[in-house]
């Protein structure tokens, strides 16, 4: 009888590992998020049967200087920490004034004084989309700054949209930093709705460093003047949503989390401004039925949907 060859051999373990239910690295489960900035996610039912670990929000970087905002998320962050979930904060433009890029020592003391109010949070990116319109060298600086005021804690380099100059943009930014962040974010709405992978694909293959799609999932409606265009209803978003983790998660074990956005739409049914939406992927539709998408997310969370 012929001894197996060694490619052979190699062959039967793998199988044999496979059959008793392991997995490889790249075949293994990525941990699924919501990002929402509404309050009202955490007490939906709905939101609660996910068991859902990770949950994002978009804070102006001086919102604790703000009442109002202070407020909201205290409001938020008591949502978060009373359903037992891991907040990551990306920080975004003020609404205290125009457009503004803050100190690399207003980011620090921005992240301090989070850290200082709600403790339990540990995880933040720089600033959201910042390849639209920020240049690498001064997130760079925001990024170092932060990483010095919370040693402990997670500094994403930050939250980038996959449009052409994102590899680019990423590879500047590490030039500037003089180091590669643990960790990325990204927001691949156009891969997602496109059934493409070239945005993820190029930062992937750019710079190191793991893979958070922070932002990402199917479009219900959107009019916000975007020169990309692709198809969009609620049938269509349960199809990127399924792409989302059946394509864009496995194309790297790096990939490591996915957060959709959003949870709802936050507009009433009886609404007059719903056709001027400039943005609706909620798992949750304005009449609060759950949509197409939110079966999807049910389904990889072994969730029975309803």
């Amino acid at each position: 009888m012929r001894r197996p060859t060694h490619a052979v051999l190699l062959t039967l373990i793998a199988l044999a590992v496979l059959a008793v239910g392991g997995t490889t690295a790249a075949q293994a489960k990525v941990a699924i998020g919501i990002a929402d900035n509404k309050t009202d996610m955490f007490t939906d039912p709905r939101f609660t049967a996910l068991h859902v670990k990770h949950v994002r929000v978009m804070v102006p970087y001086d919102a604790l200087r703000d009442a109002r905002l202070r407020t909201w998320l205290d409001g938020w962050m008591a949502g978060a920490k009373a359903a037992g979930t891991a907040p990551l904060v990306t920080f975004t433009r003020s609404q205290r004034r125009a457009s503004y890029n803050p100190s690399a020592a207003q980011m620090a003391r921005s992240l301090k004084d989070l850290r200082r109010r709600y403790p339990f949070v540990r995880e933040f990116a720089t600033w959201n989309e910042a390849n639209i319109n920020k240049q690498p060298a001064t997130v760079a600086r925001w990024w170092n700054a932060m990483r010095r005021a919370c040693p402990t804690c997670t500094i994403l380099g930050a939250d980038l949209l996959d449009r052409n100059n994102v590899g680019t943009w990423a590879q500047r930014f590490v030039k500037a930093a003089k180091r590669t962040p643990k960790v990325w974010g990204l927001h691949n709405y156009d891969d997602a709705n496109l059934l493409r992978t070239t945005g993820t694909r190029k930062l992937l293959t750019s710079v190191r460093g793991a893979v958070w799609f922070t932002e990402t999932g199917g479009v219900v409606a959107r009019n916000n003047n975007s020169a990309v265009r692709f198809p969009t209803g609620a049938q269509h978003a349960a199809k990127a949503t399924k792409y989302v983790f059946s394509t864009l998660a496995k194309l790297s074990p790096r990939v490591q989390r996915v957060y959709i956005y959003h949870w709802n739409t936050g507009l009433s049914s009886r609404s007059d401004n719903a056709a001027a939406r400039t943005w609706d992927s909620g798992l949750i539709g304005p009449d609060d039925k759950p949509r197409p998408a939110l079966a999807v997310i049910q389904g990889l969370m072994g969730v029975k949907a309803g």
